[in-house]
């Protein structure tokens, strides 16, 4: 069965090599504010709102000066678990194909359990950084799902060992 939408597998391990770093800067980004300083710069932005009683300033349709670590972070992020997540397999078959759509499925359904008890838990800025981890974790969810599914599919019984 030929899968059209699927990258070529040999995008995966350069998608781990992205994947890996990004996801621990992305951790210190967030809990730990990360920023490196040369990465302020101006950029053009469609809707940019400072901290009003720190001099922030709101842009519309124009030029900000920002810090862009945590937007390159995100994008390195976003490049590599794509690259990991929908890079074929080296043996692409009809159950790698369930295990995948299956993975996408539960992936999606759990996201969104928890998506649905921070609506209930979750308030103010906390809320906002769930949001900002909500983008993420049907990707990071559906990586370890398959992945997990694959390894323990892939690993022989108990009665196989023994004949």
């Amino acid at each position: 069965m030929e899968t059209r939408f699927l990258l070529p597998n040999k995008l995966k391990q350069p998608g781990w090599i992205i994947l890996i770093p990004s996801g621990i800067l992305g951790v210190l980004a967030i809990f730990f504010n990360l920023e490196w300083n040369f990465l302020k710069m101006k950029v053009f932005a469609i809707y940019s709102e400072g901290v009003s009683f720190l001099g922030g300033s709101t842009v519309v349709c124009g030029f900000d000066k920002v810090n862009v670590t945590a937007t390159i972070i995100g994008i390195f992020f976003l490049i590599g678990s794509v690259m990991v997540a929908f890079s074929k397999e080296k043996y692409e078959d009809e159950f790698i194909a369930k295990i995948r759509l299956e993975s996408l499925l539960w992936a999606t359904y759990i996201n969104y359990a928890i998506l649905f008890l921070c609506f209930i838990f979750f308030y103010g800025i906390g809320f906002l950084y769930v949001m900002i981890l909500n983008m993420f974790t049907i990707l990071i969810l559906f990586i370890i799902r398959f992945n997990y599914v694959i390894y323990r599919t892939s690993k022989p019984s108990q009665n196989e060992k023994q004949s």
